[in-house]
C-alpha cells in the first residue's frame, strides 16, 4: 500500500491568512497563490524539485510588503512538514544538494534533528528586489521554516553573480535535499535514526 504521509496547517493572524497542506509523497504537484508572484514561482520549484504535492493559499497584507506573507508562510511549511513526519520513524535524516543554475552554484544541507539552526551565507551582495520579492526575506523564510520544522538547516551560495538564479537555486535545493532527507530508508523503516532513540 502506498504511502502518503500528508498534513495540513492553517494559520490565521492579523497579517496573514496561510492554509498550506504537503504530501511529502507525492508526485511534485502543485497550487501556490501567495500573492507575490516570484515568491510563488519559488514554492513551485520547491514542490517540483522535492517531489512533495504542495497547496499554499495566502491572503497576506502585502500592501505593507512581502514580510509576513513570506516569513508566515516559512512557519506553516515548516509546522506542516514536522506535523507529516510524525516521530521520523525509519526517514534517511540527512540531505545534502550542490545544485548549479548557470553561473550559480548553491549548496543546503540539512538535518532532521529536532534542534532547530539556521546557517545562512547568500554569496555576496543580491538585488534587493526580484519583481515584487524582497530578496531579504529569502533568510526569513529559511528561518522559520526551520524553526518550525525542527532542522539544522545550512544554506549557501558558492559563488554567482545573477540574484535570480541564486534564490531559485537554493529553493530547489532545499527542495531536493528535503527530499533526501525524509525518504524512508528500507534498511532502518521502523527505527528511529537517532542513537538517543527519539528526534
Amino acid at each position: 500500500m502506498e504511502q502518503h504521509r500528508s498534513s495540513n496547517i492553517i494559520r490565521e493572524t492579523k497579517e496573514t491568512s496561510v492554509d498550506l497542506t504537503i504530501d511529502l509523497d507525492g508526485k511534485g504537484r502543485t497550487d501556490i497563490t501567495t500573492g507575490i508572484g516570484f515568491f510563488d514561482h519559488m514554492l513551485n520549484l520547491f514542490g517540483a524539485h522535492g517531489r512533495f504535492d504542495l497547496v499554499v493559499n495566502c491572503d497576506g497584507d502585502i500592501q505593507v510588503d512581502g514580510h509576513h506573507t513570506v516569513e508566515d508562510i516559512g512557519i506553516a511549511l515548516g509546522q506542516a512538514v514536522s506535523k507529516a513526519l510524525g516521530d521520523k520513524r525509519g526517514i534517511t535524516r540527512y540531505g545534502t544538494f550542490f545544485l548549479p543554475m548557470d553561473e550559480t552554484l548553491a549548496m543546503v544541507s540539512l538535518d532532521i534533528s529536532g534542534r532547530p539552526y539556521l546557517v545562512y551565507d547568500a554569496g555576496g551582495d543580491m538585488a534587493p528586489m526580484i519583481g515584487q520579492y524582497d530578496t531579504e526575506l529569502t533568510e526569513e523564510f529559511l528561518r522559520a521554516f526551520a524553526f518550525n520544522a525542527g532542522i539544522t538547516l545550512h544554506v549557501k551560495i558558492m559563488y554567482g553573480t545573477n540574484s535570480h538564479h541564486k534564490v531559485e537555486a537554493i529553493f530547489k535545493a532545499l527542495g531536493r535535499a528535503l527530499h533526501q532527507a525524509v525518504a524512508i530508508n528500507q534498511e532502518t523503516a521502523n527505527e528511529i535514526p537517532s542513537t538517543k532513540g527519539l528526534l
